[in-house]
Order: structure tokens, then sequence, then C-alpha cells
């Protein structure tokens, strides 16, 4: 019976640690500078043992971020060493290979003291907006060309900031108030996460985590050992290609199901990038568990224990384990394809579970502003937007529009974009037909038109994919739309790299639909007429996709033009 008791105060304990790290990414999102923070809730945040093994998790965040953040307090332990771990300190790094993958994502630890006795850590990661040399691209041939490298190191010792660190960040970006902020916003949602961590053990007389430690551990490692063992125990193959810079890029993995794990091996995959599109095995690692974690056991917190029978390999030197000092700025284009060709495994081994291929990757792009020659007041601007193609349909539901899967991220504001700089969005809508048919259609991308205000011209930094390989459909299902971009004079751009638009000029983009799953035959009429009412299909495709009548058809315009529901 005590033993009952006991496991129930642990339960609240682990439900309280997770409402813990929430507040503390919370507080993140509501203190940040830049945009990517605080309107897109690129962050992750969660709380560690003394070990440096992940307790929980924040629910806002990526999972590119947290899987990869699961890994880095360890490397922060032994960069640092515990004999120098004091109350009050707190360190920092965007190191791409012992942090989340690429320089723009700061990543801050703080030890956590309670009764003058270290009892764990907080860790919270953000992508910053500016974090010098070339700028947020791909365009780098080295990590060097990409911008301040800081090695794991301390911000502050016993509560002292180390001034000449801020001095070296503040005069290596464009945007130095911007960085600071960031930096001391990461630093303050650790210390709430960890005034909040206090106060639960006050509350619950702990002296240490060890015992909740052991019970959250335990729990998921035998409730995720439990999933592995029930599915099949066999091996399968998945392969996508996409676009890359200059040429197309080709994923390749196993998925092999060994009762206590599931390997996910990449051998076979392209080979490192000229370009900065390459992805540390850190991030390829979070995305590759984080498929695998969605498809058998989504219901499963977060941590080090239900992350572990989730193992990752592959060969030194390709696309998804590129070394130092390979160029990885736009790390997270091929991270966010690896959930697409995790499942294209998958499905082959348990059918009917994962999703059709989305639109993967981020539609972002990052807008460099200056003024022409003659305008008075003019300043230049660095504006980042982050924005979502249509995510593939499921099984049993379609694809969500306009929406980011794999990582979650928010689309950004009109508004919080043209507050950031001179920009001016012209247009931003749902794409109608971009949906691939099936039985579950696909999800909707997106139509943006980018301008400046008068005065200004501006640099697009193209950060896009799906252009020549769009989304594939499964067990029958049609493709996505593919992505476009063009100037407004119909000339046409790169999907990926830096780019000159002239004055006066806008950018045109069609951002990608996810694809549809299962035979476009098998989708209910009702559901047909009600895509056609709402605009999502067009009578075009309503009819050559789905065998529509023209009866049918004029009866959903009737019905959209008395008001009438579908």
């Amino acid at each position: 019976m005590a033993q009952d008791h006991t496991n129930v105060a642990y339960q609240v304990m682990w439900n309280r640690l997770i409402s813990v790290v929430e507040e503390q990414a919370q507080a993140l999102v509501r203190t940040a500078f830049s945009t990517s923070v605080r309107e897109a809730g690129d962050l992750s945040a969660g709380v560690y043992d003394v070990n440096g093994h992940m307790l929980a998790q924040a629910v806002t965040g990526t999972p590119g971020h947290v899987n990869a953040m699961a890994d880095a307090v360890g490397h922060f332990i032994r960069r640092i060493g515990r004999d120098n771990i004091y109350e009050g300190d707190v360190y920092i790094t965007n190191d791409p290979w012992e942090g989340t993958g690429h320089l723009h994502d700061i990543t801050m630890v703080t030890p956590s003291f309670y009764d003058r006795a270290l009892v764990g850590f907080f860790a919270c990661t953000a992508h910053v907006v500016d974090i010098g040399g070339r700028g947020f691209g791909a365009d780098a041939q080295s990590v060097y060309e990409e911008g301040l490298y800081i090695p794991i190191m301390k911000f502050a010792e016993r509560g002292k900031v180390d001034e000449t660190l801020t001095r070296i960040m503040r005069g290596n970006v464009r945007e130095p108030d911007q960085l600071i902020g960031d930096v001391y916003a990461l630093a303050n949602c650790n210390e709430i996460g960890h005034r909040r961590l206090a106060e639960m053990m006050e509350e619950f007389n702990l002296k240490d985590l060890t015992g909740i430690a052991d019970f959250i551990f335990e729990n998921s490692r035998n409730a995720t050992l439990d999933r592995i063992k029930a599915l099949p125990q066999t091996t399968a193959d998945g392969e996508m290609t996409v676009d890359g810079f200059d040429q197309p890029i080709t994923l390749k993995c196993s998925v092999s199901v060994q009762g206590d794990r599931i390997v996910t091996d990449f051998a076979g995959t392209s080979g490192v990038d000229k370009k900065g599109i390459n992805c540390p095995l850190v991030y390829a690692k979070a995305y590759a568990c984080y498929a695998l974690k969605v498809a058998i056991a989504p219901d499963i917190p977060n941590n080090a224990a239900s992350l572990a029978p989730f193992e990752v390999t592959a060969p030194e030197n390709t696309i998804v384990n590129a070394v130092h000092p390979a160029p990885v700025a736009l790390r997270h284009i091929v991270g966010h394809f690896v959930p697409d060709v995790v499942f294209n495994a998958f499905d082959k081994i348990v059918p009917g579970v994962v999703p059709a291929e989305g639109a993967g990757c981020l539609c972002n792009f990052q807008v460099s502003l200056r003024p022409i020659a003659g305008t008075a007041g003019g300043r230049r601007a660095e504006v980042l937007t982050f924005n979502s193609g249509g995510s593939g349909a499921r099984p049993l539901h379609d694809g969500l529009n306009a929406t980011a899967f794999p990582s979650g991220v928010m689309t950004m504001p009109v508004e919080a974009t043209e507050h950031a700089g001179p920009v001016i969005i012209w247009r931003k809508e749902l794409r109608p037909d971009s949906g691939g048919a099936g039985k579950t259609r696909g999800g909707l991308g997106q139509y943006m038109e980018v301008g400046a205000q008068d005065g200004y011209e501006f640099d697009m930094q193209a950060m896009l994919d799906r252009a020549d390989h769009p989304a594939r459909g499964r067990r029958g299902g049609g493709a996505g739309g593919a992505t476009t971009i063009a100037q407004d004079d119909g000339r046409p751009m790169r999907v990926k790299g830096k780019q000159f638009v002239p004055y006066g000029r806008r950018v045109m983009m069609a951002f990608p639909g996810g694809a549809g799953y299962g035979s476009p035959a098998d989708r209910p009429k009702a559901s047909v007429m009600r895509d056609l009412a709402r605009g999502y299909i067009s009578g075009t495709v309503a009819a050559r996709d789905y065998g529509l009548s023209d009866a049918d058809i004029a009866a959903v315009a009737d019905a959209v033009a008395k008001g009438d529901p579908l």
C-alpha cells in the first residue's frame, strides 16, 4: 500500500516537472527578442538529472531541438568539469555538433542547486535571427563562414556575467541588442525552471531527484519496450530524393526492429554537400527518433529512457552525418525530411499507421533590406520569416493545411514579419489544389508575395525544397503540389541561396502541398464537395481526380452562392 502511495506521489511530481519546463519555455517565448522564438516557437526547454539525463521536456518546442539537446547536457558536464560547476553558473554554446546542429541555435545550461547541493540541470535552446557571418542561408562552404562560434563555456560564473564574452558577441553580429537580449532570455528561462523545481522539492520534502528520476526512467523504458516488442521483428528499407542545392539528394535508411530496440541506419545516403545544407548526426538522430516515437509511442513523454531504445547510425561524411568543418546552417532542410524516409520504411513493417509524405522542411526565407541611394532615414534590416507547406494525409484524416510537420514550428504572422523591418507581405493565403488527391487529402500549401517598402531593395535568402521532387502519395494517393519561386516579372529564382531583388520587384512563392493517402476513388463524395465549397480544390480537380459530376459541381456552386453549409 505504501508503494502505491509513493508511485502516486511520483506521478504527481512527474506531471509537475513537465509543467515546470513548459513554464520555462513559455517564459522564453514571452521574453525573447528574435521573432523566430517569439512568433514561431523555434525553441526547446528541459530538465535533467545530475548525470545530464533528460527527465522532462516542454510541450512547446521542436523535436529537433529537444531531442538533440537531450545529448547536449552531457557535453556541457564533460567540458565544464564537475569540479568547476558552481551555484549561480550559466553555460552557453552554439557548437553544431555538441549543441543542436547549427550556429544559429544557442543552447544554455544552468546547474540547479537545492540546499547547496547540485540536484540537476536546466537547459534551453533558441534559434537566433543573426549570429554574424554570411547570415542565415546555404551559401557558405564551411562552418567558419556561417557565423560566430561559441564553444561550451561559462556565460556567468557564480552569478557574474562574462562581459568579455558579451563584447565579443556584440562585435560580431548585425543586431547585437537582439542577440544579447535572446541570451539573457535563455538564461532567465532556466532560472525560472530552477525556482519552480526548488518549490516542488520543498513541497514534497525532497533532498534530491534520484527517486523521481528512477521512477520516470523505469516506467518510460518499460512502456517503450512493450511497444517495440509488440511490433513485427523485421527490417525494412526506405528511400526518397529531394532537391538539394545544385543537385538532388537521396536519403536512404533501414529500420530494424530488434526486440529491445529499433535501429535506424542511413547507409547509402548521399554524401556531404559543398553548400550549407548538411546535417550533423545529432540533428538527424533527433528526427529519426521522433518519427518512430510518434509512430509507436506518441503518448509516452520524452525523456532519456523513452528515447534510448531508438538507435541511429550513419556513415561519416554522409549528408546526415556531416562532420566539422562542413557547412550546416540549413541543416533543418535535410533533417526535416528524415521522418518521411523513416516512415517510408516503417510503413512496410506496420502498414496503415504513418502519413503520406508532406512538405517536410520549413518554407523559410530571410530578407536583407537596405535603402537605395537618396533614401533619407533608411536603415538596414534582417527579417527572417518561418512558413509552412502542407502536411501529408494520414490514414484516417486529411493532412493539415500550412502546418509544419515534423518541426511543429508555427507560421509567423504577417503583422510580426512586417514589424521586424521594412518588408511588405502582399499576399499570404492557402494554395488550392496543392494537396495531393486521395481517400484522405494532403494538406494545402500557401501562396506568398513579398516585397519591400518604398525606397528599399533587398536580397532574398531562399530556404525551400520540393520544387523538383514534390511529396509522394502513399497507397495510391496523389503527389502534393510542387514549390515555385519567381520574381513578379516572371524571372525564375532558385529554391535555395541568396538572390538580389531589384527595387520595385516582388517575389512570388508557392509552397508545397502534402501528398494524399489511399485511392482518390475511395474519398467520400461529401468530403469532395466540402473541399470544393471551401475552395481547397477547384472544379477541374474535383472532376479529374475524384470523378465529381458537372451536376454536383454546379450544386456546390449554388450552395456557396446561397451561403448554405455543406
